[in-house]
């Protein structure tokens, strides 16, 4: 009775509530039953119910050699340097357009920062194959102070900082808008009281601002570990592609799953990477908001 009493009383926000149960549910839940492919000797013809079962022998053949090893490795690696280096320095420049003064220079840099979010991998990866490949701008640059030509697509041990410099270039952009807006929402009566106290610019930004916004800093760390076992597949294909010389440093679970189905149709194997790789993102933002929850109570997501 509580719960209908609940419903009635909020009638107006269940209803618009509604749209995004619904796509939650049709997007995210029901296509959950899809895992079961994993416990499967998958054939599209025969569909779900009519495919062989074979237990876990898909997980067998995945763990059976090292490469689970690399990808998990790179995955987990890649995604602690995204989101170090991105959320580091998306707040450097949210703090850095807070402090400026002139109004129409502080939009034109929330502009100019945000811009490369709205770029596709895609054109990304058009545009680095055009700045690093051997004949590229930046060996044209090279050649020019005397340096011989680099063949970066061969330089395996440069790509996760490479990697993690064009993730910055893209996201942190965005992510600074999401710490000035909630920058924009702490009190100036706080940093008057600071200015009487004789605090400098730095002090402040110190004492009253990060620790102000810690509550975003958290969630969006919480976020982010809930997908560390989820490889950018856009920008690591887009970038890398089938290039199988930079694999060892690059080489992340989606893109080793999406190999998995595409060169050897095997949809079982696909589905237990895919479901592995579930379980683990589950598990480490489980453990993650334990221990945010642990530190500061009002810090995690659930």
């Amino acid at each position: 009775m509580g719960f209908i009493k609940e419903i009635v009383r909020n009638r107006q926000l269940y209803v618009l509530a509604v749209p995004g149960i619904v796509f939650l549910a049709l997007f995210s839940y029901i296509p959950m039953f899809g895992h079961l492919i994993a416990f499967q000797r998958f054939q599209p013809v025969k569909g779900i119910w009519g495919s062989k079962w074979v237990g876990l022998d898909n997980f067998k053949f995945f763990f059976g050699g090292h490469d689970w090893l690399r990808v998990t490795f790179n995955t987990v690696y890649l995604n602690l340097l995204f989101l170090i280096f991105g959320l580091g320095i998306a707040l450097v420049l949210a703090i850095t357009m807070n402090e400026i003064g002139s109004a129409w220079i502080k939009k034109l840099s929330q502009s100019l920062v945000f811009l490369p979010y709205f770029i596709s991998w895609l054109v990304v990866s058009l545009m680095m194959l055009a700045f690093m490949s051997t004949d590229g701008l930046l060996n044209h640059g090279l050649k020019q102070i005397g340096i011989g030509e680099v063949n970066w697509y061969q330089r395996v041990q440069l790509w996760p900082v490479i990697l993690t410099l064009v993730y910055v270039w893209k996201f942190a952009g965005y992510f600074s808008i999401i710490f000035l807006a909630a920058i924009v929402g702490i009190s100036s009566d706080y940093y008057e009281s600071a200015k009487i106290d004789g605090a400098t610019r730095f002090q402040q930004i110190v004492h009253i601002t990060i620790p102000s916004i810690r509550s975003v800093i958290v969630v969006l760390m919480l976020l982010g570990v809930g997908r560390i076992f989820f490889g950018d597949f856009g920008m690591i294909y887009g970038i890398i592609g089938d290039n199988s010389i930079l694999y060892p440093t690059t080489d992340v679970i989606d893109t080793y799953s999406f190999r998995a189905l595409r060169q050897l149709g095997n949809f079982g194997m696909s589905s237990a990477i895919v479901l592995y790789q579930s379980v683990m993102g589950l598990m480490a933002i489980l453990l993650f908001n334990r221990l945010a929850k642990k530190i500061d109570p009002d810090s995690g997501l659930f």
